[in-house]
């Protein structure tokens, strides 16, 4: 892993691309920094889930459940789609599958 050095040769493109860049990070870390909304993700880790399994899996009220899907939809990380009546969510991309990996072994593994 390379984490960029912070000097006077980086040039003001560089300097405002590494702040839009922690802008960025830190919206994403904000979104996941929400037990609730945590939870969410790594059960969406392993596949796609209805509103209702995810009520069940967290023990939860679906107004709960609902409201922190809102924020992870707000933020770009999880997407929608209807079924009938039914409304299933799943992740938008792998970063959030990437990081829960590196939280579960860092909090969760007990090896």
């Amino acid at each position: 892993m390379s984490i960029p050095v912070l000097d006077d040769s980086l040039s003001e493109a560089e300097i405002d691309r590494m702040v839009e860049s922690a802008a960025n990070a830190t919206n994403f870390l904000k979104a996941i920094g929400h037990e609730g909304r945590l939870l969410i993700l790594c059960h969406l880790a392993s596949g796609e889930k209805s509103v209702a399994e995810l009520e069940h899996l967290l023990s939860a009220r679906q107004a709960a459940v609902s409201q922190q899907l809102g924020r992870l939809r707000l933020e770009g990380l999880v997407k929608p789609r209807r079924e009938g009546k039914a409304i299933y969510y799943s992740l938008t991309d792998d970063r959030c599958k990437r990081i829960i990996s590196v939280v579960y072994d860092l909090f969760c593994n007990k090896d």
